[in-house]
């Protein structure tokens, strides 16, 4: 088989198993609710606690420029199966608030060598047509997020450790399938150097501080809505005495963001990164504004609202980061995309943790409303003209 025929679906599998292992803790949340004898809080901690990982981890990773100085595929692998790890250590018979905490954020550290390294790896092989190439990668990711949603609300998804287990063994499996079948790509150029002023240099580029920006404001909004969209559809059959599914609606919601991710791949290469970045920023703030009137719809509405919404907050990710890869060099593209993440990762864990703080005092219905100041600063980062 040609190499190029099969290096972007293994990459896409790969990216698909081991993301399946970000919201692993939050598809059990009542199961560890019951485990741990905390309240609601629970849910903003856990996921707060994977992005704190993946903000340290990636800072780390970004620090030591890893991905740039040593193989991406191994990188990519060693981390799969330490993030299994931590994933299993959730089962563990007398979990604790702290334990739990602490594994989780484990898996959000090494989970730093798996995202932001598939998109290295994939910059690695396509000079041209990345923001395509992106597309399918962040929506793999993106369903990967949706997979334990999707098992959580299945016939086999009572029990909490088939959960667990089954995204850990998946998560191994994609991370032996990239490092056996990609090896480094074509266009790799390894720095043999650490340079650990590189981060700060970066920004000195108008482009990348441009796309970054924008990242930044696309990030605010998009890991908070994730979390909360339980929440919302619990609000929902409340106001209106329904039964809706969570866990399979907020499984769909976040899947339909994997199509968007490669739909808007395909429009960027007619239309151009900055385009469907700035026109998926605009939908998903609409959305933001009108999220209260969601809530007053019948449920077919509801849900068919908050399908769009799940559409235009995923569709821009991959074209910002075919936009900071594209404004630098190759030497640093894994540092500067590491970098990237890493804070617009930060930037999520206060608009997750804002949330979780207000939802004990308001009305969840009015909750999505701050998630617009993302998607607010995310446009006015761009140039007035595009590049």
């Amino acid at each position: 088989m040609n190499l190029k025929s099969y290096t972007l679906p293994v990459i896409i599998i790969s990216q698909f198993a081991c993301t399946s292992l970000w919201f692993a803790g939050n598809a059990i949340v009542d199961a560890l609710i019951i485990k741990t004898g905390l309240g609601q809080e629970l849910i903003g901690h856990v996921l707060s606690a994977v992005q704190f990982g993946f903000i340290t981890g990636t800072f780390v990773f970004a620090l030591l420029m890893i991905a740039d100085r040593y193989s991406p595929s191994r990188v990519f692998m060693i981390c799969a199966f330490l993030a299994s790890l931590c994933n299993l250590c959730v089962l563990t018979e007398e979990l604790s608030q702290s334990t739990l905490l602490v594994a989780r954020f484990g898996t959000g550290f090494f989970l730093a060598g798996i995202y932001p390294v598939g998109m290295k790896i994939a910059a690695d092989y396509y000079e041209k047509g990345l923001g395509k190439a992106l597309g399918y990668l962040v929506g793999a990711l993106v369903l990967g997020a949706a997979f334990p949603y999707v098992i959580s609300g299945s016939p086999w998804g009572n029990n909490a450790e088939i959960v667990i287990k089954s995204t850990s063994v998946i998560a191994v499996f994609g991370g032996l399938l990239l490092w056996v079948l990609v090896p480094n790509g074509p266009y790799r150029k390894s720095s043999t150097q650490l340079q650990l002023s590189t981060g700060l240099r970066l920004f000195k580029n108008v482009k990348f501080r441009n796309a970054a920006f924008g990242y930044f404001g696309h990030m605010w909004e998009l890991y908070a809505f994730w979390a909360f969209t339980p929440l919302a559809i619990q609000t929902f059959n409340a106001l209106h005495d329904d039964q809706l599914s969570v866990s399979l609606y907020t499984g769909l919601i976040i899947a339909l963001g994997g199509l968007s991710c490669v739909l808007g791949g395909y429009w960027s290469e007619k239309a151009g990164s900055t385009t469907v970045a700035r026109s998926a920023l605009f939908v998903s703030g609409i959305f933001c504004l009108l999220s209260p009137l969601l809530f007053q719809l019948p449920a077919v509405f509801f849900i068919a609202g908050w399908c769009f919404w799940g559409m235009a907050v995923t569709a821009d990710s991959p074209q910002f980061s075919n936009l900071v890869a594209g404004a630098i060099p190759h030497e640093l593209k894994g540092t500067g995309l590491t970098l990237v993440n890493s804070i617009g990762f930060a930037i999520s864990i206060v608009s997750i943790q804002l949330l979780s703080y207000l939802s004990a005092g308001i009305n969840a219905s009015y909750l999505f409303l701050l998630l617009a100041l993302g998607p607010l600063c995310g446009i006015l980062s761009f140039p007035k003209k595009s590049h």
